[in-house]
Order: structure tokens, then sequence, then C-alpha cells
């Protein structure tokens, strides 16, 4: 259910940090080998977060707390194939709207406005054409979308009550998708079936999936978007799947679990750091802290943990300042989740990145998602994990960077470890840290007793 009140506060809030109007547009969906044949649809985030419902090819134009909705009625001959449609004053109505005309009205009411460029090629055109001028999220970007992007951005870091109760709905179907996964999987023979089994929850409780689900036995490929493998004993099943809410709000876990029932020794070690990692870095947080401190915290903890069974050789500290655990831990341990299950990230590195602050060159530090200090309301993933990626450890350069580094013939005897990645949704309170995902277990005995 769409809440006005809310809706009417993110635009006052907005206009108390810009002074100038803005217009958002929602985007249209493309067709797909012929014209009525549309990909599902989804509002742009900027839009849907002042707007409160996806609109497909609609605008809104944010101007001193007030919004003024651009969206044409239905074709009458659209009813025979969909239905009657709401009509614009119906839907302006809902949406608390303080006017509304069609789109052909906007061209008149725009002077000097910012925005945000949508990435769908037809509305980006529109856009252009409209406001006659070129758009960009880069070193081309101007001012007036600068400071329309940054306004946005220091909203959406932080979420409010309204946001939170959607993305806890997310969060307790994604959880429960999981769980009925995990409970799949000795009756699956394919990884497509256990993503059946999965996916099939969420669509019961009318969300869709908030990214491409990732449900693998090849957990070294980060993003893995094919299901054909079969389930064989000894492998271990990697689950990516995150619910997103009718109103567009994500949640985003990670569990990894044995194909079997029960971890090898070999797994149940590896699965055990990975964990320690997981745990330290959200204990560690709170206000104030920075994220990328809490990255490099569960780096010495996996670096640590390999020391300890032989994998590494040296002192933990030292191999995380020369970025010898990136043989096995690539990415960074999270990012924003919120209405983009990476939130904002259509914006660059502009959102997730403290102004001042740029992408570091290191190995171990090049692909950090967030840079910022944590702050009351804001919401990130805690992911880490271990992979054993052949590009990796078979890359020349990094065999003879870190060489005397790793115990190549100890690694050996965790082949049956190709990728094992432990994620959970953290909000920042004010005392630490709330796991809004603790309803999922992810201590291997939990997880065994669970498949049993």
């Amino acid at each position: 259910m769409i809440d006005i009140q809310s809706l009417k506060i993110r635009r006052k809030k907005l206009a108390n940090l810009i002074d100038i109007p803005a217009v958002l547009w929602s985007g249209k969906s493309p067709s797909r080998n012929f014209r009525a044949n549309h990909y599902p649809f989804r509002a742009s985030s900027h839009f849907l977060y002042f707007a409160g419902i996806t609109l497909e090819n609609a605008a809104i134009k944010l101007d001193n707390g007030n919004l003024d909705l651009f969206l044409d009625n239905s074709h009458s001959d659209s009813s025979l194939w969909y239905g009657e449609m709401p009509t614009r004053e119906d839907i302006a109505q809902q949406i608390g709207a303080d006017n509304a005309y069609p789109m052909n009205a906007l061209k008149e009411q725009i002077n000097e406005v910012a925005t945000i460029p949508v990435q769908d090629i037809f509305t980006y055109g529109k856009q252009r054409e409209i406001l006659q001028r070129s758009l960009s999220i880069n070193k081309d970007l101007k001012k007036i979308d600068e400071q329309l992007m940054k306004a946005i951005i220091s909203l959406r870091l932080t979420h409010d009550k309204t946001a939170l109760e959607e993305i806890k709905k997310a969060v307790d179907v994604s959880v429960k998708a999981h769980k009925i996964g995990i409970k799949s999987t000795k009756k699956s023979t394919t990884e497509a079936q256990v993503r059946a089994a999965i996916e099939s929850y969420i669509i019961s409780k009318n969300m869709t999936c908030a990214y491409n689900s990732i449900v693998t036995i090849n957990g070294e490929i980060l993003h893995n978007e094919t299901y054909d493998n079969q389930l064989k004993p000894g492998d271990l099943l990697l689950a990516d799947v995150g619910a997103e809410t009718s109103l567009g709000w994500a949640s985003d876990i990670t569990r990894t679990w044995p194909v079997s029932g029960k971890f090898s020794s070999s797994q149940r070690d590896i699965y055990d750091i990975v964990l320690a990692a997981h745990d330290v870095c959200i204990e560690g947080m709170k206000p104030g802290v920075e994220y990328r401190d809490i990255h490099l915290l569960g780096a010495k903890v996996i670096a640590e943990g390999l020391v300890d069974l032989g994998i590494l050789k040296g002192h933990p500290e030292s191999l995380v300042e020369k970025d010898t655990h990136a043989i096995f831990f690539p990415h960074g341990i999270g990012h924003l989740l919120g209405l983009d299950v990476h939130d904002m990230e259509d914006l660059g590195d502009l959102a997730g990145y403290q102004e001042g602050r740029t992408r570091s060159d290191r190995f171990g530090l090049g692909y950090l998602r967030l840079d910022r200090p944590l702050k009351v309301g804001m919401l990130v993933t805690i992911e880490p994990g271990f992979y054993q990626v052949p590009a990796i450890l078979n890359n020349p350069k990094f065999q003879e960077k870190y060489y005397n580094d790793v115990n190549w013939d100890k690694l050996k005897q965790f082949s049956d470890v190709r990728g094992i990645r432990i994620e959970d949704d953290v909000l920042v309170t004010e005392t630490g840290a709330e796991i809004l995902t603790k309803n999922l277990p992810n201590k291997a005995i939990d997880i065994e007793e669970m498949m049993k």
C-alpha cells in the first residue's frame, strides 16, 4: 500500500536540499521480437522513490515539495487486451500528486530543470529531445544534474520507516524461499530445479526477483546465471537470490550448502573461515565506522584462517597489505541495498564513494562498491567469500607475485571448494547493527540439520 505521507515528506526533504525544479522519468519497457511483446517493466528507482509506484512512460516534476504527474491515459483499444485501466487523475490521487497532465504538456512546463538519465534508450532519447541538452553521469555532468544526484543520494543513503517496512517484507519472503530451496536440494537433480523451488515461492507472494538469481555448483563464477548443471554428491551449491516487493524494494541473500546434506571436512574448514569473517564484520559495524575498514577486517580474518589451514604463509596483516587474500576473496565485502539491489549504482561511484574519494587501483580494494562511513538507517550487505577462480589462480602475474605466499600443494587438498559466499542484509542502528536476514541460519551445523 502506498504511504502518501511518506512520499510527501521525501519530496519536502528534496526541496530543502535543492532550489531548482527536477524532472524524473520512469522509463519504458523495450519490446522483444514484436512490438506488443514487452519485457516486464520496472520503473527507474529515482522515480519510484518519489512517486511510490511503477508507471510506464511517465514523468514527475518535483518543485518546492510539490509533485506534478505527466502521464497519458491508456488508449481506448487497450482495454480489449489489458482491461480497464485507471485514469491519469485516479493515479494522481493515488500517489498524492498536486497536478496531473498528459505527457505532451511536459515540454511546455520545462525551463531549466535538473534530471537523471534513464537507462532505456527510448526514454533517454526523449529526455534529450525535451531538455535540448546532453545528459551524463560522468565528466560531462551538468551542475544542476549533479546537485540533484547528490541530493537524492543523501536521501536514499538511509531509509525511512516506510522503506524499511517494505524491505523487511522482501527479506521475509527471501528467507522462506531460501529455506525451501535448501530443503528441496536432496530431491533435485539440477540447479534449475532448486532455482525453481526458490523462485516459485517468491512469485507465489506476488513478488519478483530483485536481480537474476545465482543458483550454481560453480560458485567460483561470481555472477553465474546458468542453471543446467547436474547436482552431484560432493558439490557445494551457492544460491544468491533476493525478492523484490511490488513497490520496488529489494533484498539480497546468499547461502552455500552441500548437495549431499553434509559438508566435507575441507568444505567445513573453509566455510567456517568465511562465516567467521562475516560475523566479525557485523560485530564491528556501528555509526561512524568506515565501510572500507569493515572490508579490510573481513579480509584479515580470511587471511588468518587460511594461514591457520596452511594455505597461506606469513603474517595476516602483511598478506592483506599486499592483497594476497584477494586471490581467494577478490570482491568487496558488500554494497548498499534499497530500491536497487546495488543501490544507486546507476550513478557510478557518486553514491558509493564519499565525496573526494576515488576507487583504489589495488587488487584487494578495486571492487569495493562502498567507501563511506556508516550512518544510522543505512542498509548494507555483508558477504565475504572464498573462491578458486581459474582466471586468478592460473594468471602468471599473480602466480609470480604470490608464489611464496601460497602453499600450492596444500591448496590442492581443498579442490572440492570452488566457491563459498555467505550474505546477509544488515541495518546500521544507533548502537550497532541489526541483521534483517537473521532468521535464515548460516552456521554449517544448522544448515546440515535443515537438510535432514
